[in-house]
């Protein structure tokens, strides 16, 4: 049997074996010699004394800090979570350095997007301070400490910063998955220090750009430019696979309403139809409608297409790409119409050439100098699906359709303009945030590199916009999206409206302004779109280690043996473990458990059966082959729950009997 490990993913071994698997010739009794690996880099190494980089006073410990392990754990909290047993999304109450530390087994490669909001460290708000040595053990103890503002007449006021947010960035970077994005707003203050941290570790060629939010609304600043914009950071973990998977791209903001309008306009064929003109004569001169309605001319495309271009006139905020679709056809599609003719300066291919016949005059009609755009297969399939148009004859060279609804997606421009407040909606759900995100505009960015079934991470979660934003796209869109939150307890000052509301915290806080939105969701929603948005969450909190046997530091031999006679803390209980266990294992917090009673013996099944954890004691053969029927791949006993090393010896052989290799103690 293997002794179940209680460290979270060690990463320097992980990139001890990468390593290993590029360069085998550099080790040496398993140590890597740096000479060697100079020898095998050749010229790709840097020997002067003076080079580029970024550095600052405590670079060195930040770098450290993400590479250590932990035996922390998470422990379910259900009192404070909503619907438990069917969720998918999860919030963790805690510092968020060693909650992304405890993650790394379970959820490493597979976040599609991190979406923060870290402290801009603008003088005011506090800034993280950890601890190198154990970070769970104390983070409780030093919570007023680490509540302090960072001001910014301390002398290290970039520095602790810096030191903040190296290591967080560094781990939360392994959770996401290949194709994944990493997402940051910040303000002038960190903006230039951010983007140096996040060449470092993601790389410059992986950026993706930098967006400017016009928050339309200046700083007052007499003295200095008057701000009203904030950045947005984005990089992707692997910009070739983040792009092959769709990049980053946004529904074209008014589309769905030019589609909608376009239909409305097109049903009015061959129905009854009053133009506005004859509407506000019969007003002016009472005359009915139907008097006037003989005199009109016959309702046709051309109207159609003439009062779709008007109404496009009248939007507010048509993006150049929406107006460019100011046509619909006899189908009822709103297009527009795109040349076709080859699109660079040198000549095409011969099979580019070949002419396109007139439907109607059965001509060839005018091929570009350079040749089409397409090769004859493509134009063959463009003109099956009717997305050609050609003139009224053969003289006028045809142009490509491009319609509305194949094309819905543009690119995030650089510039997004957005000054609305969630105000209104705090005031209508009754509770106050200090400078919340606006929860349409991370839609907005959240829609634009996720799609169903993503997860979404905020790891500085504070108002929980994140999660208000995921909940409203997955109801807009009949979606899945899955948030995950994490949110250190910081207190709520004894001033405010939440403190006198009864909020202590700003998880407490937070976790009320998720159910209360979704609330206010499910309230816009019908009977049957109720049933497939997930709209609760399950709650863990932050704590050490609920085994003994865990612990990091022994200070006595004596405990130590006793510990073995019961190696549960005072406190903790059999379902706390088991989710220890899942996160050792690195199984999803989500997956269903299920509490059997087999031989008479509580046993936890976790995902349907893949997974069986026993923590009973006086174990027998007879408990042991019933639990093997079931035929688990995995089970876990505590280490001293046989009865005896008898038992203990054979129940090996009965489970690997039945199937069961991985077996392991705890």
């Amino acid at each position: 049997m293997q002794k179940l490990e209680g460290q979270t993913f060690n990463v320097v071994q992980d990139n001890i074996e990468k390593l290993k698997g590029l360069f085998p010739e550099v080790f040496t009794e398993n140590k890597i010699d740096i000479d060697k690996l100079r020898l095998a880099l050749g010229e790709n190494v840097e020997k002067e004394r003076e080079r580029y980089e970024f550095t600052w006073n405590g670079k060195t410990e930040a770098i450290q800090l993400a590479q250590k392990q932990t035996t922390g754990t998470l422990r379910p909290c259900k009192e404070e979570s909503v619907n438990w047993d069917t969720t998918q999304n999860l919030y963790f109450e805690g510092d968020n350095l060693e909650v992304l530390r405890i993650l790394q087994n379970s959820y490493r490669n597979k976040v599609k997007m991190i979406y923060i909001d870290p402290p801009y460290n603008t003088g005011k708000d506090f800034v993280y301070k950890d601890d190198f040595f154990d970070n769970v053990k104390s983070y409780k103890e030093r919570m007023d400490e680490n509540y302090k503002s960072n001001a910014d007449t301390n002398g290290r006021y970039h520095t602790d910063w810096l030191n903040m947010i190296y290591p967080r960035m560094k781990m939360a970077k392994n959770l996401l998955k290949d194709d994944g994005i990493l997402v940051v707003h910040i303000d002038e203050n960190e903006v230039n220090n951010l983007t140096h941290i996040l060449n470092e570790i993601f790389g410059e060629e992986n950026y993706l750009g930098s967006i400017v939010w016009d928050k339309l609304n200046p700083k007052g600043d007499s003295t200095a430019v008057a701000i009203q914009h904030e950045s947005i950071l984005c990089y992707s973990k692997n910009k070739s696979e983040f792009v092959q998977s769709g990049g980053i791209k946004r529904k074209k903001p008014n589309a769905l309403k030019m589609l909608k309008k376009a239909d409305e306009l097109f049903r009015k064929l061959g129905s009854e139809y009053v133009p506005d003109e004859l509407t506000k004569l019969s007003r002016k001169y009472d005359i009915p409608t139907s008097i006037l309605s003989q005199y009109k001319t016959e309702y046709n495309l051309e109207n159609i297409n003439s009062e779709f271009l008007n109404w496009l006139k009248k939007q507010e905020n048509l993006s150049g790409g929406e107006a460019a679709y100011s046509k619909i056809d006899e189908y009822g599609q709103v297009f527009q119409p795109v040349s076709m003719a080859w699109p660079n300066n040198k000549k095409a291919p011969d099979d580019y050439f070949i002419p396109l016949i007139h439907p109607i005059t059965r001509k060839e009609c005018p091929v570009p100098e350079k040749g089409w755009r397409n090769p004859s297969q493509t134009m063959k399939k463009l003109l099956e699906n009717k997305e050609i148009i050609f003139g009224a004859d053969e003289t006028t060279q045809p142009r490509r359709k491009y319609l509305l609804k194949n094309n819905l997606l543009e690119n995030v421009p650089s510039v997004i303009s957005y000054g609305a407040s969630d105000d209104n909606f705090f005031k209508k759900i009754g509770l106050s945030f200090d400078n919340p995100k606006p929860y349409k505009l991370a839609m907005q960015l959240i829609s634009s590199v996720t799609k169903d079934d993503d997860i979404v991470l905020d790891f500085f979660s504070g108002s929980a916009t994140t999660a208000h934003a995921v909940m409203a796209l997955n109801a807009e869109e009949g979606s899945n999206r899955k948030f995950f939150l994490v949110q250190l307890p910081e207190p709520i000052n004894d001033k405010t409206y939440a403190f006198k509301e009864g909020f202590r915290n700003i998880c407490e806080l937070g976790r009320e302004r998720i159910k209360r939105s979704a609330k206010e969701i499910s309230n816009q929603l019908t009977t049957r779109d109720n049933i497939g948005v997930d709209l609760g969450f399950k709650t863990f909190k932050l704590d050490e280690t609920n085994l003994k046997v865990w612990d990091e530091e022994s200070l006595s031999i004596e405990k130590n043996l006793l510990d073995l006679v019961e190696p549960l803390k005072e406190g903790r209980t059999q379902e706390d473990v088991v989710y220890e266990i899942l996160l050792k294992y690195g199984i999803d917090l989500t997956v269903p458990i299920e509490e059997k009673i087999i031989a008479g013996k509580t046993v936890f099944s976790v995902g349907l059966g893949y997974l069986l954890i026993c923590l009973e004691r006086e174990l027998t053969l007879v408990h042991i082959e019933e639990m093997a029927k079931q035929q688990p791949a995995r089970i876990v006993f505590y280490d001293e729950g046989f009865k005896d090393d008898a038992v203990r010896t054979n129940a090996q052989q009965i489970l690997k009997r039945y199937g069961v290799d991985d077996i392991r103690v705890i």
